[in-house]
């Protein structure tokens, strides 16, 4: 393979790997590469045949069951009852466009936007968060003047011709865009300096004067608060933190600040509802996907009026904001606030991040377990000393988890693991989870 993305090609299927596949998978696997264009991947060395879920788990093929430690499409859990009953319901009735007055997208986008900070107050629908994060940067270029973006190294923003520039996680088959800088990211673990927001903000500031030296004028800094595609970088957060500075250099330079909430969003950082509300910051644009609809294709982009009334060009997106999708959409609202699933996520992930802090303890291996919520990293390296990530052995770590159905994947370069399962995943879930990790960190040689 000529070029390696850290997002898609570090815990993939190879096909190498074929003759050592039982024979169904491997017949599947056939099938879906000679129909399926090249640029597709499958998670796992053995890939895995999935055919139904509910709440935290899914089944294969064979009726085995795996904990899900990874999707936070399914945010508040695999089929839930009262998301298909809502989208079944709307199915049956009407399926447009917003062309077409309803009601239901109305009073869907009222009480979204009464979770998000008052001058936070129109939004707009798609249908995934890389048209959310397209739509914002031509937002906000247009409302600065500007067209210079800053981003984190190894950040992901999406797949259109335009974010696709903007998302360094690719690889370097995809180049970045010209007028896009990137920032490393705020690696509190690794990073020593007495005072990381200063730190951060420093770094932001050098690229927006890289822009500038350039001739690009700077229009947004493009950002999810918990660093996900970096690492997994959620703290130190509140008035103090790490991201409150840098978004004051941003301010200051003239851009906007987009909070790209499709990882951070929607309770799952069990401290607030959203990722960047954790550090008492005001964006001025925010996107959002993946959770928004449990897995039913929907997006959007909520903006200050003020930013957005400079944006004058006639927005139509067949599938975005459709009856369905919004159906899905409010409900899941509800079953997040009716099931207390944000304050859940606090609880449950904090158990899991202490446990796996003691299990570090006592393994050199596991270097940092961080995170908020129920979105944890999990940093392998070769020594606690150097702290040098260990790319091989977090990959032999996500393989032996697999082995024992758990599923998850990695992020950063490639030595962190991330979890981030259903926010539904409770205490006998967090069981299963810690005794596999312990299991597999035993099978693997030191």
């Amino acid at each position: 393979m000529a070029t390696r993305s850290t997002i898609m090609d570090t815990n993939s299927y190879r096909p190498e790997l074929a003759g050592a596949l039982p024979a169904a998978t491997a017949g599947l696997v056939h099938r879906r590469e000679q129909v399926l264009g090249p640029a597709y991947r499958l998670f796992y060395r053995t890939p895995v045949h999935l055919v139904r879920g509910t709440g935290s788990h899914l089944f294969d093929a064979e009726g085995n069951d795996y904990l899900d430690v990874y999707n936070n499409v399914a945010s508040v859990g695999h089929a839930h009852p009262r998301v298909v009953a809502a989208i079944a319901e709307q199915a049956a009735a009407l399926n447009t466009h917003t062309r077409y007055l309803h009601e239901a997208v109305v009073a869907y986008s009222e009480d979204l936007l009464a979770l998000l900070p008052d001058p936070v107050d129109a939004v707009m629908f798609c249908c995934t968060g890389s048209e959310a994060n397209d739509l914002a940067v031509r937002v906000a270029q247009q409302h600065t003047g500007g067209t210079g973006i800053v981003v984190s190294a190894e950040a992901y923003h999406g797949n259109t011709a335009l974010v696709s520039g903007m998302s360094p996680a690719l690889g370097t088959g995809q180049p970045l865009g010209t007028e896009v800088r990137t920032v490393p990211a705020p690696d509190g673990y690794r990073v020593a300096t007495p005072d990381l927001g200063l730190w951060f903000a420093d770094q932001v500031r050098a690229a927006i004067t890289d822009l500038e030296r350039h001739g690009i004028r700077f229009a947004a800094f493009l950002a999810d608060s918990i660093f996900s595609s970096d690492g997994v970088y959620p703290d130190p957060a509140g008035p103090l933190g790490f991201l409150a500075p840098a978004i004051d250099v941003v301010h200051a330079a003239g851009g906007v600040f987009i909070a790209d909430e499709v990882q951070p969003g929607f309770g799952r950082t069990g401290d607030a509802f959203w990722g960047f509300a954790r550090h008492d910051v005001l964006p001025d644009l925010v996107t959002m996907g993946k959770p928004m609809g449990n897995g039913i294709p929907v997006s959007a982009l909520a903006a200050r009026s003020d930013v957005l009334r400079d944006f004058e060009l006639p927005y139509f997106n067949t599938f975005g904001g459709n009856p369905v999708s919004i159906a899905a959409a409010h409900a899941v609202l509800g079953v997040l606030q009716d099931e207390g699933l944000q304050a859940h996520a606090a609880r449950v992930g904090a158990r899991v991040r202490r446990e796996l802090t003691a299990l570090a303890a006592v393994d050199p291996r596991i270097g940092d377990v961080r995170g908020a919520g129920l979105y944890l990293g999990v940093d392998v390296v070769t020594d606690p000393v150097s702290k040098t990530p260990d790319v091989a052995t977090a990959l032999d770590l996500v393989e032996a988890l697999r082995d024992r159905r758990v599923l998850t994947s990695v992020c950063g370069p490639g030595n962190v693991l991330k979890l981030r399962p259903p926010l539904v995943f409770d205490d006998s879930d967090a069981d299963r989870l810690l005794d596999a990790f312990d299991d597999s960190l035993r099978s693997l040689p030191r």
